[in-house]
């Protein structure tokens, strides 16, 4: 099953700490991000990838091509250096499409212009290239596809947001203040599971989870998956600090390949 991921995106919110590079190459530890995504997709059996690049995509492309396997993997040093042994590796057997989808695409234009390089999947996975999660991707597979729907996706909780709620009656009397964490809000996670059918509802310039996705909500279409064990993005600075902080502790949850966790795929009918 292929995985398409949106990687176009400049960062803003990052700024001052990465202007050189595009959001999904910002690093936690030794990877960038886009990494940290895809190798979790790789443990589900998910190796196919489809990356549509915009902000300086030639970073991201000039990534892969330079890869260094030797930054995360450990390996026996030989003759001076003329014979690296690895112990594993980490990408030999993934497939990467790089698709150049535009600078200043909607995420719905990014899907419609990789349209081409999906041909012959009913069902494909989606993704944004920023937040990482170690939610057992083979369920939600597996639920999707005894549903009759053409999307779903997690809903998460974003614990790290610095943002308050406010409860606040129509006169304007406020009756509670929580943190975002305890106001039971959703929002949505990412991690796509998508019909072909999708295609269908996309038009030019529209954003993928407003018009189509509300068009697809109407003929009850889409549905979600509720996830309160560990989602996190990295949208700015501080949320970066919290995944260095996870990474560096050796036990940072979305590392699914390192944890144990059951790397069995289901693929969706």
């Amino acid at each position: 099953m292929k995985v398409v991921l949106f990687c176009g995106g400049a960062g803003m919110r990052l700024r001052g700490y990465s202007e050189d590079v595009p959001k999904p190459m910002v690093t936690i530890g030794a990877r960038p991000v886009l990494w940290h995504v895809m190798k979790y997709y790789a443990h589900f059996g998910h190796k196919d990838f489809v990356l549509c690049l915009g902000y300086k995509a030639n970073v991201i492309k000039n990534y892969f091509l330079e890869y260094e396997e030797s930054v995360s993997n450990d390996f026996v040093f030989s003759q001076g250096g003329r014979q690296l042994d690895f112990m594993q590796r980490d990408i030999d057997d993934w497939k990467i499409t790089f698709v150049d989808t535009g600078q200043r695409s909607t995420i719905a234009d990014r899907l419609r212009l990789v349209e081409p390089y999906l041909h012959g999947e009913d069902v494909f996975l989606a993704n944004y290239s920023d937040g990482l999660t170690d939610y057992q991707l083979p369920k939600l597979i597996d639920e999707f596809s005894h549903r009759d729907g053409y999307a779903t996706f997690l809903s998460v909780q974003p614990r790290s947001s610095s943002l308050d709620t406010v409860h606040v009656d129509e006169d304007g009397s406020v009756h509670a203040i929580r943190c975002m964490k305890d106001s039971n809000v959703w929002v949505n996670g990412g991690y796509f599971v998508l019909r072909k059918d999708v295609f269908r509802y996309l038009k030019p310039g529209e954003e993928f989870v407003y018009e189509p996705m509300q068009r697809m909500i109407a003929e009850g279409k889409v549905w979600s998956r509720r996830y309160e064990g560990f989602w996190q993005c990295m949208d700015t600075f501080k949320d970066k600090q919290i995944l260095d902080e996870l990474e560096a502790s050796g036990a940072a949850p979305w590392c699914v390949w390192k944890n144990g966790s059951q790397a069995t795929g289901v693929t969706a009918q």
